[in-house]
């Protein structure tokens, strides 16, 4: 299989890890020797309950059984996709109620900034420097990574960068201004948490001038920050929020949301501002639901901080230079890059899976899934300590 990996599969780098998988349960991935590796990645924060779920599998089964795709969305009322809806809902500020269920947290930050274009009459985008908001041409926009986007261009005009965390670039947004989209935790860039009430400091600016505030949660949402949105951490409510990835648990979704006022505006002048013929899958939408339902139940928001503290005191070496982020979402800060990269391979011929960020080289990506235990994470730890042990 190898073989025709590498012959008939597009690639995304000349060095894939190409590890040939055979199954997934729990924390745990087997390859095709039976070999099991313990999972601290968790499909780059979108498994949020691990690999094989029973109870994200019988919704998805249930749901099969009753109707897969029936209508593009919005036109037929579907029960899956309207209890998703609901109980995002739920979970969110009176002012974040109207949902747009998508297909991937890319297509998630194509809809938000369409949709603050089309509220406010305004065209200028202001994005963050090292920020990550997907890959479509759009969402390339509004990463500020040359580096990524140079052999792309030209991209969607009218985009201005600030850097994150400095109150000196708040005057860049002005009344031209249709939105500031930032990650709630810079990503790519680190695991970078705002400073000093960094967000709501752009929130009023932005009231001041008439723009909308764009927080992408697409890695900080559904619990890994230790609540369920990460912006209930930092004393702010976006105007648009953007989640994706660890919603699905496992499967393929996105969504924007923002209030009833805001969204109502893609429904005329044109009619159908936003479509999409799969977004919402009733199969998907149920999937997203069990993931939730069973995020709010048996205390596995707040267990996540407990396991924050864990893995801070078990990963203590003179080579670990800092600890970024919150909750499950962490990473270790390595003297070099090469240090990095070796700590990551070695760690995978040990049974241990971790992961690069995309634009800080020295990090060490450490998102394993919500409901990973204490043990497997004493495991993973020493793993990793012994490897370190190594370099």
């Amino acid at each position: 299989m190898k073989g025709d990996f590498y012959t008939y599969q597009a690639l995304t780098s000349e060095h894939p890890l190409a590890l040939e998988i055979e199954y997934a349960k729990g924390s745990f991935i087997f390859d095709k020797n039976n070999k099991p590796y313990l999972d601290f990645i968790a499909g780059v924060s979108a498994n949020t309950l691990g690999h094989n779920h029973p109870k994200i599998n019988a919704a998805i089964i249930n749901q099969l059984e009753k109707h897969t795709h029936v209508m593009v969305y919005g036109e037929f009322i579907q029960k899956t996709q309207v209890g998703l809806a609901k109980l995002l809902a739920q979970q969110l500020p009176n002012t974040l109620q109207s949902v747009y269920l998508v297909n991937s947290g890319t297509e998630a930050t194509e809809g938000a900034l369409k949709l603050a274009k089309r509220f406010t009459g305004r065209s200028e985008i202001i994005a963050a420097k090292n920020g990550y908001h997907g890959n479509t041409q759009g969402a390339m926009s509004v990463c500020g990574a040359e580096e990524q986007n140079k052999a792309f261009r030209p991209l969607v005009p009218g985009i201005k960068f600030l850097q994150f965390n400095n109150f000196q670039d708040l005057p860049l947004i002005t009344n031209k201004t249709a939105a500031v989209i930032l990650e709630t935790i810079q990503g790519g860039a680190g695991f970078i948490e705002p400073k000093e009430g960094y967000l709501s400091k752009v929130k009023a600016r932005c009231q001041e001038v008439g723009a909308l505030l764009i927080l992408d949660e697409i890695q900080t949402g559904i619990g890994r920050t230790g609540t369920f949105f990460g912006f209930e951490n930092y004393n702010v409510t976006p105007d648009i929020l953007i989640t994706g990835k660890g919603l699905g648990g496992g499967m393929p979704i996105g969504a924007f949301i923002a209030s009833k006022n805001i969204m109502q505006t893609l429904q005329k002048n044109p009619k159908l501002g936003h479509i999409t013929t799969f977004g919402g899958h009733p199969v998907i939408a149920a999937a997203a639901m069990a993931t939730i339902e069973e995020v709010l139940k048996n205390n596995v928001i707040a267990k996540t901080l407990a396991k924050e503290k864990l893995f801070r005191k078990k990963l203590q070496h003179p080579f670990i230079k800092e600890i970024r982020g919150k909750g499950l979402m962490l990473a270790l800060i390595l003297e070099t890059p090469e240090m990095a990269s070796e700590l990551i391979l070695k760690c995978l011929e040990n049974g241990l899976l971790l992961f690069w960020l995309l634009f800080e080289g020295k990090a060490v990506r450490i998102t394993p899934p919500l409901n990973i235990s204490d043990k497997e994470i004493d495991q993973g730890c020493t793993i990793i300590l012994d490897v370190l042990d190594t370099l």
